[in-house]
């Protein structure tokens, strides 16, 4: 099977399985008990943690390990706002569900909320941010890359913003994690959410970055864990695995990362060549080095994923037909593009284990399946 469905998860790295294997059997101490056995548990785990922290320029005491990136997500917004009673809070119209549905969720609880849109590259302008901000604004969640189109925002002018007028800023870094450098003072952020699968770790674990000083309210109460911001006994073979993946990415270092950007530019240049009518969706150089996002006109996108799983290629489409909707990815929209253009989305997004065989294969069926598709559709024939 060919995999360009990275965006969504990656393979677990072998590296990562090894480092996990012992936490899972011999090493299943609770690391807050006492013993021996859980002693060597919460050593594993605090060395997981300075590996993250190491790796975007934070303390220790400043990452909190969450179930994933969308309670990372979730902490961050909801534990700002709900420190005091209303307020109101900005975020754009391209997050992720997990921002997005959140924000519109404490809205529905009597918050105040501003959703500001993007250009056609899927770019946050930071002037409209700017001008959004009001008195009682609380909160600023900019995503830092965008998971369909890969393009990068601008969050070090928008945290500047939010630090001059004593807003907190949030950001989303889950699909920019070991792709792109990131630094939490450069960025200037007080909270970034990450992910361990989408840089070859387990699924079921995340990270909140929590700048020292700010406390959010725990969305999950019970024992005194992390900080007492996230209670519940940790994923401690997740988060081993989750800090083996950090590590090994900083490893390999920006050749990897060069790799795969070229692959990508490869990838783009041969779709572009060789199918009319396409569109390269986000920005042109502000953008995830691992993602390349097309737009086909006259089709759709679940009928370009079921073509290409027949020859088993495995990608993805912004379309949400394939999630049993009617309505194309709210990103795209946001973008600017309409509907009948939105639905023929397709989004390919490489690893670090992505080979250039796969890319020629790639590059070898997709037109004639685009081109067979059109050959069917209505809208190809009238145009």
């Amino acid at each position: 099977m060919i995999y360009l469905d990275n965006a969504a998860t990656t393979r677990v790295a072998p590296e990562v399985f090894e480092a996990m294997s012992p936490f899972l059997q011999e090493e299943f101490g609770n690391p807050s008990s006492v013993y021996a056995l859980a002693g060597r548990s919460a050593a594993a785990m605090d060395s997981a943690r300075a590996i993250v922290a190491d790796a975007i320029g934070a303390e220790a005491d400043e990452i909190i390990f969450t179930g994933g990136g969308s309670e990372a997500d979730n902490l961050a917004i909801k534990g700002t706002m709900r420190k005091r009673e209303g307020g109101h809070m900005i975020t754009s119209a391209i997050e992720h569900h997990a921002v997005l549905h959140t924000c519109k969720y404490l809205q529905e609880e009597g918050y105040e909320l501003t959703v500001v849109g993007v250009d056609e590259s899927g770019m946050v302008d930071t002037d409209e941010v700017r001008d959004a901000i009001r008195d009682d604004t609380r909160l600023i969640s900019i995503m830092h890359s965008n998971n369909e189109v890969g393009t990068i925002q601008p969050i070090a002018e928008i945290a500047a913003t939010a630090r001059e007028r004593g807003i907190k800023m949030h950001t989303d870094a889950v699909q920019s994690l070991g792709k792109v450098p990131l630094d939490v003072d450069d960025l200037g952020v007080d909270l970034m959410a990450f992910s361990a699968h989408k840089i070859h770790g387990p699924k079921g674990v995340g990270v909140l970055y929590v700048r020292k000083g700010f406390r959010p309210e725990p969305i999950i109460h019970g024992g005194g864990q992390e900080r007492r911001l996230r209670a519940g006994t940790e994923n401690l073979p997740g988060i081993v695995g989750f800090g083996r993946a950090v590590g090994l990415a900083a490893q390999l270092g920006q050749e990897s990362v060069d790799r795969m950007r070229a692959l990508r530019d490869r990838l783009i240049a041969g779709v572009m060549d060789a199918i009319p009518e396409t569109v390269l969706s986000g920005h042109p150089t502000q953008r995830l080095p691992n993602i390349a996002s097309f737009l086909f006109r006259y089709i759709e996108g679940e009928g370009i994923l079921l073509s290409l799983d027949m020859k088993d290629i495995a990608g993805s489409s912004g379309s949400a037909c394939t999630s049993g909707s009617l309505d194309p990815s709210h990103v795209l929209l946001a973008m600017g593009y309409p509907h009948e253009i939105a639905h023929g989305s397709l989004r390919l997004s490489l690893s670090r284990y992505t080979t250039d065989e796969e890319i020629d294969a790639v590059l070898e069926a997709l037109p004639s399946i685009i081109q067979r598709l059109r050959d069917m559709s209505p809208l190809y024939q009238r145009r």
